[in-house]
């Protein structure tokens, strides 16, 4: 038996958020995170310094290394911050802010 069977847990259906204007499927409850890594997505930040790729490296909101922008808000933890339908995520580049 799963936990989820133990407790009779009925998690909400899935659901879409965009990632780079593309589909992806989420579930209630699940991060920005956990929701593209389910979608085999692990870089969704590149590095001022060199382009270089990040996605989640402590996963507890203190490091800053899985910074996503999220609904035109740039440097959200993608760690922390809950999906929810239709949310828009996008690939942050430097600071994510234009004037970069």
């Amino acid at each position: 038996m799963n936990p989820m069977e133990l407790v009779r847990a009925r998690p909400d259906g899935a659901f879409t958020v965009t990632f780079d204007g593309r589909p992806v499927r989420a579930l209630p409850g699940q991060t920005v995170a956990a929701a593209l890594w389910a979608a085999g997505v692990t870089a969704w930040r590149s590095t001022r310094d060199g382009g270089r790729p990040r996605g989640v490296f402590c996963g507890i909101g203190v490091c800053f290394d899985c910074l996503v922008t999220v609904d035109d808000r740039p440097n959200q933890r993608a760690c922390l911050v809950p999906v929810a339908p239709g949310v828009d995520i996008r690939t942050q580049e430097g600071t994510g802010r234009e004037d970069d």
